[in-house]
């Protein structure tokens, strides 16, 4: 059976994000004595990048335009990555960055229902939970779907050079500050790895674990 093309979009978002979670990027930065400050000075200084980059990428018009739909999201993800992971440094976190975790800090702002598995708040603890990978081909595949419907709006934008363009550069920005946002509040809190690994959705939609 020849896959849809949404469907074709939905395999290539979760090759991306893949890609993306098999490794976390170097960062230059290093803990610091007033990290939230700092933290917010980096979400500035990345939403900035990225809204400047997915502009530019909007630019051309029409069908040359749609080319550039996979690449900006990609690249905003990889920009997006470099934040959450540069927050993480900065509180002294980043040894113990999980890929769950940044699952949780790139798309807990859109897609909260999807990862609301991954993170609970336990009083002032947050338990991160560990995923299959099977699990996490499957959450990355919902996740694909909510992306895919919000980029219907990216690809018509595309027709509409310097607005568009514009319009684009002006998400990505407030979209950037959202993931350093949910970031900011991850890595400020005490962090705790649970032991039990989540392997797959059930029936009912409810999270399977094994140690």
């Amino acid at each position: 059976m020849t896959d849809t093309p949404q469907q074709d979009g939905i395999s290539k978002i979760v090759e991306i994000l893949l890609g993306l979670l098999s490794s976390m990027p170097p960062t230059s930065q290093q803990s610091v004595s007033s990290p939230e400050r700092h933290a917010r000075s980096l979400i500035q200084r990345y939403s900035v990048t990225a809204a400047t980059s997915s502009a530019g990428l909007a630019i051309p018009p029409g069908p040359f335009g749609l080319l550039t739909v996979l690449p900006d999201l990609a690249l905003i993800w990889r920009i997006q990555q470099q934040l959450v992971v540069d927050i993480a440094s900065t509180f002294g976190r980043q040894s113990s960055l999980t890929r769950e975790q940044m699952i949780y800090c790139l798309f807990r702002h859109t897609a909260a229902q999807v990862v609301r598995d991954l993170v609970v708040r336990v009083g002032e603890r947050v338990l991160v939970k560990r995923a299959s990978l099977r699990f996490l081909q499957a959450l990355l595949e919902k996740i694909g779907i909510r992306v895919t419907q919000r980029v219907a709006g990216r690809v018509i934008s595309r027709w509409v050079p310097v607005i568009g363009a514009v319009g684009m550069g002006a998400y990505s920005y407030f979209d950037t500050k959202k993931v350093g946002e949910t970031a900011l509040e991850l890595f400020r809190c005490e962090i705790e790895i649970d032991g039990h690994v989540i392997l797959e959705d059930d029936s009912s939609g409810k999270a399977l674990t094994a140690r």
